[in-house]
């Protein structure tokens, strides 16, 4: 059930990481990948790993989001509401991100480890530094639109952590009360086609290790949707200014590392 080859000391972080991971995913609605595979390949280099136990938390916690959403409109049938999904939006920007994302698939599964957990590093690293200096990915124009839907899908398609990209585009065209559940719709689709290259690649899903890795994420989705709500109501700018902080430190150590 455990990963023979890593110490109880390791096993022990790689849980914490996954309860943090389901936490960020529940409580932002993006970034369980992004703000967990860095610390995940720290303790253990192996990006092909980690990336499919990630792909089917996505899944779970996705399709979960979206049916007590759904369970909660239907629970309040006279209360006005809108659509908890923007899908023609949704529809849209599929169509731009497919191509993209498959090239970044089969990219994954022909990369060496350093070289892929090198690319992860520097992305993260990029995107540590516009949390901290508050200078998100932004979008103005249409054209723009499409350059940060195509790379989001490609680097998606890598690595699971093209969120901040894609979101960059998807805020500024979708409602904030439907922003999370639309990303999670938008993950659920993605991570479908990924899951999909990985049984054609026959890769490992690391089945055995969702029966105690899946409980350590639902901990942290409990904890996060209690944040969501939170941030809702708040300016999350400083919570992310310190996420910056912690990822800027260990993307920085994890480059180098990968580089030596």
């Amino acid at each position: 059930m455990f990963f023979p080859e890593l110490s109880p000391l390791a096993h022990l972080g790689i849980a914490l990481i996954f309860v943090w991971s389901g936490f960020v995913r529940s409580g932002l609605g993006f970034g369980g990948a992004v703000l967990s595979l860095p610390f995940l390949l720290l303790i253990d280099n192996r990006p092909l790993v980690y990336l499919p136990i990630i792909a089917v938390h996505l899944l779970v916690f996705s399709a979960l989001t979206l049916w007590q959403g759904r369970a909660n409109k239907i629970a309040e049938p006279l209360t006005p509401t809108a659509p908890s999904v923007a899908w023609p939006y949704l529809s849209k920007a599929l169509l731009i991100m497919l191509v993209p994302k498959l090239i970044g698939v089969f990219g994954l599964l022909a990369l060496p480890n350093h070289i892929m957990t090198g690319i992860i590093f520097a992305i993260v690293l990029l995107y540590s530094l516009s949390y901290i200096f508050d200078k998100p990915f932004v979008s103005k124009q249409p054209w723009m639109d499409v350059v940060l839907l195509m790379l989001g899908g490609y680097v998606s398609g890598t690595s699971l952590i093209g969120a901040p990209l894609i979101v960059a585009v998807f805020a500024t065209h979708v409602a904030r009360e439907q922003l999370r559940n639309t990303l999670f719709a938008l993950w659920f689709i993605l991570v479908s086609i990924k899951m999909a290259a990985f049984l054609w690649a026959k890769v490992d899903l690391q089945l055995l290790q969702h029966s105690w890795l899946l409980p350590c994420a639902a901990i942290g989705h409990q904890l996060g949707s209690r944040l969501h709500d939170k941030l809702l109501q708040t300016d999350a700018r400083i919570f992310y200014r310190w996420l910056g902080i912690v990822l800027l430190f260990v993307s920085s150590f994890g480059l180098v590392s990968s580089l030596i």
